[in-house]
C-alpha cells in the first residue's frame, strides 16, 4: 500500500515491475525490489542472522550425522529441560535431569553423541536472512558495513545482525508480511479451481450472518487474530454482528482493556445491560460506534477537537502526551481543553471531566486504522470459512505444513467443521492440501515428514508423464530418484501414500530396497528386455508371474498408527487409546472433553502424547499432554511425584491420572486444569480396579493333553507373578467341566504382554478381565 501511494503522489518517479508471481508465494520481495530500484541496489541490503547450535538442536544434528535413529536424537533432545523458554545447556541438563544422566551413564552412544555435542554447543550453525529486516542506507553500504551475496548471487545481505547494524548507526526497517493474505490468496483459487469462479473480497459487503455466525460460536480457529483461547472466549461473549465489533474487539484484547473494565463495559453497553453515556450529543457520533466506551487514539483526538477546538495536528500531539504521560504537556493542554471548551461554549467542568477521561482511556487506546485493517482480514478469513470451508481449510493446512502440531490442530478443527480428510496418496495428491469437492480435502504430500517440495514435484512430473502409478516398482522405476530417495519412498509408506496401490504397509516398507535395486537395474539394462518391460503377448505384467515384494507380517492396528505418527507427527487414521477405551471406561468414567472441575479427585486417562520439563521456584515440574482422541488435555507434575513416577511417563503409552481438576479462565471458557496427585500405568490401573482375570480353557488347548495345558499356562503367567489380581480358570473337555480359583500366590500383573500372549492362545472370547 505505500508502494502504491507513493505512486499515485510521484507517478513519474516511482516505477513498480510487474513481476510473474509464483503460485500463492510470498509477495514481500515485492516491495524490497521496490526498494531496491528506489534508493539504489547499492544502498539496500537485508539483514543476516546467525543460527546457532543450542543444547537441543545439537543433540538433533550430531545424532544425524552419527546415523542415529530419529526416535532415539528426538527422546534425548526432549528430555533437556527448558527455563524462560530456552533450553539449558547440555552441563545443566545433566545436573537437572537424572533421566539424562542415567542415559549417559549406562548407553555408550550416549557418550559418545554428548561427546560431540559438547564441542559444537553453541557454535555458529548457518547464516540466515532476516525475513522482514531491511537496511536502506543514504550511500553506498559497503561504506558501512560489509556484506555478502546470498544464495550464491541472490539478495544482498548485511554480514552485521540486527542488533549490530543499530549500534553503527544504520536504520532498520521492518517490512513485515502476513500469511493469512497468502492463506485468502490460495483459498481463492482453490475456489476458483472447483467452482470455476472467483470470489471479489473488494466488493464483498460486511454483513453475512454465516461470517458473524463463526465468530458468535468461536468457532475462529484458523480466523486471523481470534485464534486464541481467551480471544474465543471474547468473541463468544461479545456476540459481534457488525464490523465494527470486530474492529473493536481486536483493539480490546490486550491486557490494559481487558484489565480495566472497559471490555465489560463495552459487552454489557451492546447488550443493552448498561446505559449508555456519550456525555453531550455533539460527542454521539464520534462515540456511537463504540456504545459510548473510549476505545480508540482517534476517538482522543476527535473528542479534543469537538470539545476543545483542536486543530488535527494538535490533537495529536495531544494523543501523544497522554500515551507518554509527560506531566508538563498535559498541564498545557488541561489549560488548552479548558480554554477551547469555553469558547465553544461547552461547560468547562465537563470539559476537565473528559479531559480525565481521556486520560485514563489514552493509555488503553489503540489505532483504529491499525485495527480496521486487521479485521477485514479477520471478517474475510470467517466468510471463507463460512461458505468454502474445504478450500479454506486446505489453504490454511497448506500454510503451516512444517509444523505438525499447528497441522493437527488445523486437522482436528476442520473435522470438527463436518469436513473428510483424505489421506496422502503418490495418485491423487499435490504439494499442498487441495480440496476435492466442497466438503473434502486431500492431505498434501508436502505435510509428510521427509519429502521436501522437490521430490513431490518430481513425484507429480512422473506421474503427470505417464498416468497413474501402478505399484511400488512402478513408482521407483519412474520417478527421479535423484530427487526421492529411499527415506522419502519409506515416509510416504508410513503415511500411508501407497494404499491404494497395496495396503500392506509391512511388506512395502520391506521391499523399498529391492524396488530401488530393481529400478537402478532396470535403467541400466534400458535397451534390454528388464523386470519392467517384460509383458506377455496380452500385455500382462511378467511380475503377476511371480512375487517380488518381500513378505513381513502385517502391522498391528498400533503399530500402524506408530509408524504413521512418525511420518505425519500424529494419528492419522485412527487413535491407539479406542484400543482400550472400552476397557478404561469401567474406571474413569468421563472422557477428557466431558471433564468438569470438581473439589474431589477424579479419574482420568489418556496417551502421552507429548512430554516437557521445566524448573520452576517450586522445583522440577512435568507437564504432560493426553490424548484420548476426544481431545488433548495438559497434566501437570510437580516435584516429588515426578520423582518418584518418573518411570511411568512414557510418550505413545496410556497412563491414568488421579488428580485434582480445576477450572482455566485463562484458556477459555469451559476448559480445565490438572494438578496430578497419582501417576498409574495401565496395568496398574487394572490391578486396583479389575475384580478377577477371566480364563476359558478346553481340552483342545493343550493339544488334548490337559497337563501340556497346564504347563503352558503356568509359562505364560509366570513372567507377570507376583501381582495384584486373581485368576479364575473355567475348563472343560468331553468328559467334564469345572472352574478353579487360583491361590493368592498366583495374582497376576494386568500387563499388555501378558493378555495378548494368553489372547493368541485362547483367543479374545476366552480371556476377559472384570471389574466391579
Amino acid at each position: 500500500y505505500a508502494l502504491l501511494f507513493e505512486r499515485f503522489l510521484n507517478p513519474e518517479r516511482v516505477s513498480m515491475p510487474d513481476f510473474d508471481i509464483d503460485f500463492c508465494q510470498d509477495n514481500r520481495w515485492r516491495v524490497i525490489e521496490y526498494v531496491r530500484q528506489r534508493y539504489g541496489a547499492a544502498a539496500v541490503a537485508q539483514i543476516v542472522t546467525f543460527g546457532t547450535m543450542s543444547s537441543k538442536a545439537v543433540i538433533r544434528d550430531v545424532g544425524r550425522v552419527l546415523d542415529l535413529p530419529y526416535n532415539f536424537c528426538d527422546q534425548l533432545s526432549k528430555l533437556i529441560p527448558v527455563e524462560t523458554n530456552k533450553p539449558l545447556s547440555l552441563a545443566k541438563a545433566l545436573a537437572a535431569e537424572p533421566q539424562l544422566q542415567a542415559r549417559l551413564d549406562n548407553e555408550e552412544e550416549v557418550r559418545q553423541l554428548f561427546d560431540l555435542a559438547g564441542r559444537l554447543e553453541d557454535l555458529t550453525r548457518n547464516v540466515g536472512m532476516h525475513a522482514g529486516g531491511v537496511l536502506i542506507a543514504p550511500g553506498k553500504l559497503t561504506d558501512f558495513c560489509p556484506v555478502y551475496s546470498a544464495d550464491g548471487g541472490g539478495s544482498v545481505v548485511s554480514q552485521f545482525d540486527k542488533d549490530d547494524v543499530e549500534k553503527i548507526g544504520l536504520v532498520k526497517f521492518d517490512f513485515l508480511g502476513l500469511r493469512n493474505l497468502t492463506i485468502i490468496e490460495l483459498a481463492l483459487q482453490y475456489v476458483e479451481r472447483l467452482s470455476g469462479e472467483r470470489p471479489n473480497l473488494e466488493t464483498l459487503a460486511f454483513d453475512d450472518p454465516q461470517a458473524y455466525q463463526i465468530l458468535k460460536d468461536g468457532n475462529t480457529t484458523a480466523i486471523f487474530q481470534v485464534e486464541s483461547e481467551g480471544m474465543k472466549k471474547l468473541v463468544r461473549k461479545l456476540a459481534p454482528d457488525r464490523f465494527e465489533d470486530i474492529i473493536a474487539v481486536l483493539a480490546l484484547y490486550r491486557p490494559g482493556p481487558l484489565g480495566s473494565g472497559m471490555v465489560d463495559d463495552f459487552i454489557l453497553r451492546k447488550k443493552g445491560q448498561q446505559k449508555i453515556d456519550y456525555y453531550i450529543d455533539d460527542l454521539k457520533s464520534c462515540l456511537e460506534p463504540t456504545y459510548g466506551v473510549i476505545v480508540y487514539q482517534e476517538q482522543v483526538m476527535q473528542i479534543a477537537q469537538i470539545i476543545g477546538g483542536y486543530t488535527l495536528g494538535a490533537a495529536d500531539l495531544l494523543r501523544r502526551a497522554m500515551g507518554k504521560k509527560k506531566a508538563e504537556e498535559m498541564a498545557l493542554h488541561r489549560d488548552l481543553m479548558r480554554e477551547g471548551a469555553r469558547k465553544k461554549g461547552h461547560d468547562e467542568k465537563l470539559a476537565m471531566q473528559l479531559f480525565d477521561l481521556m486520560e485514563k482511556f489514552a493509555e488503553y487506546g489503540f489505532n483504529k486504522s491499525h485495527t480496521a485493517a486487521y479485521a477485514v482480514v479477520t471478517y474475510h478469513t470467517a466468510w471463507l470459512k463460512a461458505h468454502h470451508c474445504a478450500a479454506f481449510m486446505a489453504a490454511t493446512l497448506s500454510s503451516e505444513m512444517d509444523l505438525t502440531d499447528t497441522v493437527k490442530i488445523f486437522h482436528d478443527d476442520a473435522v470438527a467443521n463436518g469436513l473428510t480428510i483424505l489421506g496422502p496418496d503418490v495418485n491423487a495428491s499435490e504439494y499442498r492440501f487441495t480440496p476435492v469437492d466442497r466438503r473434502t480435502v486431500r492431505y498434501g504430500l508436502g505435510a509428510v515428514k521427509g519429502t521436501g517440495e522437490q521430490a513431490v514435484t518430481a513425484i507429480i512430473r512422473a506421474r503427470t508423464a505417464n498416468g497413474p502409478f501402478r505399484d511400488l516398482f512402478d513408482f521407483c522405476r519412474r520417478v527421479d530418484k535423484r530427487l526421492v530417495n529411499r527415506r522419502t519412498i519409506e515416509a510416504l509408506i508410513r503415511a500411508g501414500a501407497f494404499d491404494t496401490l497395496d495396503s500392506q504397509r509391512a511388506r512395502l516398507l520391506a521391499s523399498v530396497g529391492i524396488a530401488m535395486e530393481a529400478a537402478e537395474q532396470a535403467e541400466r539394462n534400458a535397451m534390454q528386455v528388464s523386470l519392467f518391460d517384460l509383458l506377455d503377448d496380452t500385455g500382462d505384467d511378467a511380475r503377476s508371474h511371480g512375487p517380488l515384494y518381500v513378505e513381513a507380517p502385517p502391522w498391528s492396528e498400533r503399530q500402524q498408527l506408530n509408524e504413521e505418527k512418525l511420518a505425519l507427527g500424529f494419528y492419522f487414521s485412527g487413535h491407539p487409546f479406542r484400543a482400550v477405551q472400552a476397557e478404561i471406561a469401567h474406571f474413569v468414567r468421563r472422557p477428557l472433553a466431558a471433564l468438569e472441575a470438581r473439589k474431589e479427585s477424579q479419574l482420568l486417562a489418556g496417551l502421552v502424547v507429548a512430554v516437557r520439563s521445566k524448573i520452576t521456584a517450586r522445583g522440577r515440574m512435568a507437564f504432560i499432554q493426553l490424548d484420548d482422541g476426544s481431545t488433548s488435555l495438559e497434566v501437570s507434575v510437580f516435584n516429588e511425584l515426578l520423582e518418584s513416577e518418573r518411570a511411568k511417563i512414557r510418550e505413545d503409552e496410556v497412563l491414568v491420572v488421579e488428580g485434582r481438576i480445576q477450572r482455566d479462565d485463562f484458556a477459555g471458557e469451559g476448559r480445565v486444569k490438572v494438578v496430578a496427585e497419582r501417576l498409574l500405568t495401565l496395568a496398574e490401573a487394572r490391578g486396583r480396579f479389575a475384580r478377577q482375570l477371566r480364563l476359558s480353557l478346553n481340552g483342545q488347548a493343550g493339544g488334548n493333553n490337559a497337563r501340556h495345558a497346564v504347563q503352558r499356562l503356568r509359562s505364560l503367567l509366570a513372567p507377570y507373578t507376583p501381582g495384584e489380581c486373581p485368576i479364575r480358570l473355567s475348563y472343560h473337555n468331553a468328559e467334564a467341566s469345572c472352574e478353579l480359583v487360583f491361590g493368592d500366590a498366583s495374582r497376576v500383573r494386568l500387563e499388555d504382554g501378558l493378555l495378548q500372549a494368553l489372547r493368541e492362545w485362547l483367543s479374545n472370547d476366552n480371556v476377559r478381565v472384570d471389574y466391579a
